[in-house]
């Protein structure tokens, strides 16, 4: 299989020191299984989590069980130095982020509950605790969360291989491996 060289993407601005803003992208792609081979398109957390200082060529993204992730874990062990698939709902995206981090997650992908969001982007905040979170905190389309969990499901699988960040400036457009649900 090919594989593209991983990279923060370039093409939006970013803040020295501070990483991405928000209402800027980070993108990450999808390795197996095969029929969710997609470059996915994510935001980071306004203010609060940390930031994306190194590349996984490959990493499990593994969803929470529960998947609002507002307390303990069933599959917690599973999510120790992987990337956190959580649904928005239950609890605030920093509790949430928290939760992951407390469980030895290196990221978490928070994507929104409503299964047929497809282009709204939810700004994720700090919530009135003053608590912090070191990991960084991205957030998902409601479809593109949906149809990646579906298709673990369908396959049986525990988690999918995903490679984050992806710089997209590189990969000419016509070879991009979009979504066929996202409009980009």
């Amino acid at each position: 299989m090919l594989r593209r060289s991983l990279w923060l993407c370039l093409c939006l601005c970013s803040c020295p020191g501070r990483g991405l803003r928000i209402h800027e992208y980070l993108y990450f792609q999808v390795l197996s299984p095969g029929d969710i081979r997609y470059i996915f398109t994510a935001t980071p957390a306004k203010d609060f989590g940390g930031v994306f200082n190194t590349r996984y060529d490959q990493i499990h993204l593994v969803p929470a069980d529960p998947p609002e992730a507002c307390g303990e874990l069933n599959n917690g062990v599973f999510i120790q130095d992987q990337i956190a698939l959580v649904e928005r709902g239950g609890c605030s995206f920093l509790s949430k982020t928290r939760v992951i981090q407390e469980h030895g997650g290196r990221a978490v992908i928070i994507a929104d509950n409503a299964y047929d969001n497809d282009s709204f982007y939810i700004e994720m905040i700090q919530d009135s605790t003053r608590r912090t979170a070191d990991i960084p905190a991205l957030f998902l389309l409601g479809r593109d969360g949906y149809m990646i969990r579906r298709s673990l499901e369908q396959h049986g699988l525990p988690w999918a291989v995903i490679s984050i960040p992806v710089n997209v400036t590189s990969i000419p457009t016509y070879e991009m491996m979009q979504p066929p649900w996202t409009f980009w």
